[in-house]
């Protein structure tokens, strides 16, 4: 990957953090800066904020790619479903609002999509050749699919039902905390089903769990009995905007041609084309 640069903005629930990320090492380059979540919401109130972080980092970044992550489904920039967002983002051209509120050519991903690829390039599952599911458990349950390096997109696993309802409501990490659950029956009872049927339906080579839960994953993770390996992520909080950053530049040499209108590639060519054209023209 010949840019070394990028910035990653990572979108929460009740911060927006962001930071320039080095690509040849997988870490940050400098200090991340997090700004509280607007409410509502919305993608205008957002983006506000998003342009904040942006324009933060301006020198540091100059013309270089912005990836930010959104916890919803994202498709050819719009974004399709809002779980654990304002209802506001349902088929939202969010990509676009992004672009005009900063000025300049953003990727938008799903925020599990991001911390996926990172701990595939450069945390617990770096360099595995096989299908590695990862999920992160916060205030819903997100996942990711990496097939011998290669994300598939928006697989919204955290949603399978589990009792004749949705998963994610009886097993996130917000659940554990809502319901005062010791780590011992969250575990046996609300991710070791969880994970069953992850592991019948996808059939993985590892799975990796990620979260800020994550970090006491010596408490729960031991008592999951699993035909699949099942690891804590190692990049944890650091995964969303490392993998934001990365898929930016992804997405320079690998545009989206299902996506209306100009994809990043094609909107940077010509921003550095009018820049040669203004030079000639001084």
């Amino acid at each position: 990957m010949k840019q070394r640069y990028a910035l990653g903005i990572d979108i929460g629930g009740s911060g927006i953090k962001g930071a320039i990320v080095d690509l040849r090492k997988g870490e940050f380059a400098t200090d991340r800066l997090r700004i509280p979540t607007p409410q509502p919401a919305t993608p205008e109130a957002v983006a506000a904020v998003v342009k904040q972080i942006a324009d933060h980092f301006a020198a540091e970044l100059g013309d270089g790619p912005i990836g930010i992550t959104v916890p919803a489904v994202v498709t050819h920039g719009r974004t399709r479903s809002a779980a654990n967002i304002d209802p506001a983002w349902v088929d939202a051209p969010a990509e676009d609002i992004f672009r005009e509120a900063l000025g300049r050519p953003i990727t938008l991903v799903n925020d599990a999509d991001a911390a996926g690829i990172a701990e595939v390039l450069w945390g617990a599952a770096k360099d595995h050749p096989g299908l590695v599911m990862v999920t992160t458990l916060g205030t819903g349950i997100g996942t990711a699919m990496i097939h011998k390096g290669t994300l598939v997109p928006n697989i919204e696993l955290g949603h399978i039902e589990m009792f004749g309802k949705d998963a994610e409501p009886q097993a996130a990490a917000s659940v554990k905390d809502r319901e005062e659950l010791s780590y011992e029956t969250w575990a046996t009872e609300r991710l070791q089903p969880y994970y069953e049927r992850l592991e019948f339906y996808t059939w993985p080579d590892l799975i990796v769990v990620g979260g800020g839960v994550s970090k006491a994953s010596d408490k729960f993770l031991p008592l999951l009995k699993l035909k699949t390996p099942i690891v804590p992520a190692k990049l944890r909080n650091a995964a969303g905007i490392v993998g934001a950053a990365w898929l930016a530049v992804d997405a320079l040499a690998n545009p989206d041609a299902l996506r209306g209108g100009e994809g990043p590639a094609e909107a940077a060519a010509k921003g550095k084309e009018k820049s040669k054209k203004d030079k000639k023209k001084d």
